[in-house]
């Protein structure tokens, strides 16, 4: 501006200078820009999980993800080792990096000039997440298992070549997990720095300690890191209304506050199917990755507080089918035995399992084991109770029925 001035050779310019200098120092920040990208689920299912039509508006199990589809993933290969979302604008690493620990990521990013650039960063969780394809299955192998990723585009291993997943050291040809940069506000296991990853090949957000705690040593905890880079994308730009919540970054309306009611997965889809809220009727279920918008990784319970939730421990429903299954043979007959009769679900208070501890001991009890913020999936036809020492490995807590919140498009 002082360059400007010298060159300036009237008053009037010399006002118009003020003004302009005035005008874009009061100007608002510019809003934040979150286009989600879609699940990719294509497909409506059952309560036990077979393929069905999808259902028309007012029928039973109406509004599933498929029917809402969301900006469809579009990525781009550059050719050197990088790809560029074409929904997000962000440019990803091909493939994940060796195992690292926690500390070393960031090191990890900042040393990095792959396709010739200096500027890489681990993801933060919402970007890390974005790239969850549930058209994904783990089928309890990898012969029968498709990611949760496109592998048309990104490189994607269940244990090989990463020196994860390996048999001989007890992990499960699963154990291929990614670190994002977004540390957990909370603790797991009672006592566990933790940082929020993401599962490409069970598709799921969880909480992993920064120390392994499967290892008597406490070593650190190595996974996987998939670098990125661009504008820093996930902002939210809430506007509260008396009813409704409008995020105008994602240009999604959402129902402010939940009815008290935990249902099913089926009547969930339902209330919000039927709902009718501030002179609207056409809400619906949100999808994951919808839902994952909303969920707040800075607070517990992971939800930002201009949202009123009747139960601050709650987990909430999505849309989206999780095609998981059938179980090992050791866990058959349990919950569930095809694929798609589990729903995503957000633990926005903690992500309860039901935990021997200490190891050995005999005794158990429930404990924050993922995480508040973790994205896990429930049963469809589970009811409340029915598990009353969770399931799995670290015996995660299966409601079977929850609260909903629901969304529709603003825009």
């Amino acid at each position: 501006m002082r360059v400007l001035t010298k060159l300036c050779a009237s008053m009037a310019c010399l006002v118009l200078i003020s003004w302009t200098s005035q005008a874009l120092a009061q100007a608002p920040a510019s809003k934040a820009h979150y286009p989600i990208v879609g699940t990719g689920q294509d497909q409506c299912y059952g309560v036990t999980g077979e393929v069905i039509p999808c259902p028309l508006q007012g029928r039973a199990l109406s509004g599933q993800n498929a029917q809402h589809p969301g900006n469809r993933a579009s990525y781009k290969d550059l050719g050197d080792g990088t790809v560029r979302d074409m929904v997000t604008g962000l440019e990803w690493a091909k493939a994940p990096s060796i195992p690292l620990t926690y500390a070393q990521s960031a090191g990890y990013a900042r040393a990095s000039r792959l396709g010739g650039h200096d500027d890489w960063r681990v993801p933060t969780i919402r970007e890390l997440y974005s790239l969850i394809d549930y058209r994904g299955s783990y089928r309890g192998d990898p012969a029968n298992s498709r990611p949760y990723i496109d592998t048309s585009v990104f490189q994607f291993a269940y244990g090989k070549g990463l020196g994860l997943g390996d048999a001989a050291e007890g992990q499960r040809p699963i154990d291929v997990q990614e670190w994002s940069s977004t540390r957990y506000v909370g603790k797991t296991m009672g006592r566990d720095d933790t940082v929020f990853g993401v599962n490409f090949a069970d598709g799921r957000i969880k909480g992993y300690p920064v120390m392994d705690p499967a290892n008597q040593m406490r070593t650190p905890h190595r996974l996987g890191v998939r670098l990125v880079r661009g504008k820093p994308y996930g902002g939210n730009d809430f506007a509260a209304a008396a009813d409704t919540v409008h995020d105008q970054a994602t240009q999604l309306m959402w129902q402010r506050q939940d009815d008290a009611t935990p249902r099913s997965w089926a009547d969930a889809l339902a209330y919000c199917d039927g709902l009718t809220l501030a002179g609207h009727q056409d809400w619906r279920l949100p999808n994951a990755k919808e839902l994952h918008s909303i969920v707040d990784y800075d607070r517990i319970p992971a939800i930002d507080p201009v949202f009123k939730l009747s139960d601050p421990k709650t987990y909430l429903w999505s849309s989206t089918t999780h095609l998981e299954g059938p179980p090992p043979a050791s866990e058959a007959g349990r919950a569930f035995q095809q694929a798609g009769e589990l729903a995503v679900y957000a633990a926005i208070g903690q992500a309860q399992g039901f935990m021997e501890t200490p190891p050995g001991s005999g005794h158990r009890r429930w404990l924050d084991v993922h995480g508040a913020g973790a994205m896990r999936s429930d049963p469809k036809t589970a009811l409340p109770g029915q598990f009353p020492q969770g399931f799995g490995p670290q015996g995660d807590d299966i409601r079977g029925h929850h609260l909903a919140i629901c969304v529709r498009d603003a825009r």
